[in-house]
């Protein structure tokens, strides 16, 4: 069975995200913003979800089609087998969004898709009632001018989610975010990075993790591993795949610091969570002091704003780090932050920029080589 599956991703991450896909076989892989669009069978769809480090979750789209009522919604819903894809037993909660469609009212369309699920499955069971109690299957609908998407999320939590972070610092980068950084940098099996703001460790951790060729997925469970109609064995078989697939002979080193020793302290046993604390080390450090190693890459997420309270301490920091890398040449440094006045303080220009979004927050990451 061939599927058709939508990743959402951070906009400005696209190319990185699509990158996972084509490596693991995906076919038709397609680029818009915000999203990739994939297809293939369910080895396919267990990769992806285990490989992908940028995309946000993995979704199977089961429909497309025009909506300009509640009976074109409800039509286009009850047209899905969906007995062939959930048990009579199957808790299916419903969410979605409309933008600029006539079914504006999403509670309205929310209980339109339960109602034509709920239609289609009692026939299809031959079952008056549907107790819900068994296997999550979490449905989604996006109506975007008058079209609408149905969609069942094979991932569950966000891919955000590693299993690693069980607690962060204040306001701290996403995984899938850091990742997509980490990305624009090229990291190899033997790179050193450095991290001078090194809060939770996220952008270290995801750094080794890319050198040591480790699926991000590989420590946490996902809503399809109890569908159905997805056959264990290609878990199972995805898995063992992904474990053989680990860089053994990786020299890969990520060392971050920070002044909080409570981060340090995180930071650490993050990377002992995420399974790379072998290449990675954190210290309680000012970056007054911060003199990076000789080729190493930068990768770094200065406090700024509402994180640290105070704009001009940020611009100080900021000021403070363009000094530390002037003195102390490195093979690349990558910077994301939301000042729009960066380069000022920091004291030079960008050889590139990319303009990335943190959540809802515009922000840009400052190349330099």
């Amino acid at each position: 069975m061939q599927y058709k599956m939508i990743a959402p991703c951070y906009f400005g991450t696209e190319s990185a995200a699509a990158y996972d896909f084509k490596r693991i076989g995906a076919q038709n892989v397609t680029v818009t913003d915000g999203r990739i669009l994939f297809e293939g069978d369910e080895e396919i769809l267990c990769a992806a979800n285990l490989w992908s480090r940028c995309a946000e979750r993995v979704l199977i789209l089961l429909k497309t089609g025009d909506v300009l009522s509640f009976d074109d919604l409800f039509d286009l819903t009850a047209s899905i087998p969906w007995e062939e894809l959930l048990p009579a037993d199957a808790e299916f909660p419903v969410k979605g969004s409309s933008l600029s469609s006539k079914l504006s009212s999403v509670p309205a369309c929310q209980s339109i898709v339960k109602k034509a699920i709920v239609e289609r499955l009692r026939k299809g069971h031959r079952v008056q009632t549907l107790p819900e109690t068994g296997a999550l299957y979490k449905i989604r609908f996006s109506i975007r001018k008058n079209k609408a998407e149905i969609l069942l999320d094979t991932s569950g939590d966000g891919l955000h989610k590693r299993g690693y972070r069980r607690n962060s610092t204040l306001a701290p980068i996403k995984e899938t975010l850091a990742s997509a950084i980490v990305d624009l940098g090229r990291i190899y099996p033997d790179t050193m990075a450095q991290d001078p703001f090194c809060g939770s460790g996220t952008l270290m951790i995801e750094a080794a993790m890319k050198a040591m060729n480790l699926a991000p997925g590989l420590r946490r469970r996902f809503a399809a591993e109890q569908y159905a109609f997805i056959s264990k064995k290609a878990w199972a078989h995805q898995r063992e795949k992904a474990l053989s697939e680990i860089r053994k002979d990786c020299t890969f080193e990520g060392i971050g610091f920070d002044i909080d020793p409570l981060a340090v302290q995180l930071a650490s046993a993050n990377a002992k969570l995420a399974g790379v604390e072998k290449h990675c080390r954190f210290f309680e450090a000012d970056v007054k002091n911060f003199a990076p190693a000789k080729g190493s890459m930068i990768f770094t997420n200065p406090p700024y704003g509402e994180r640290l309270g105070d704009l001009q301490q940020a611009a100080e920091l900021e000021r403070i780090l363009g000094q530390r890398l002037e003195e102390n040449p490195v093979r690349g440094a990558y910077i994301i932050t939301a000042d729009a006045d960066f380069e000022t303080h920091f004291g030079k220009k960008a050889k590139r920029r990319r303009k990335l979004y943190n959540g809802m927050i515009p922000c840009q990451v400052y190349m330099y080589f």
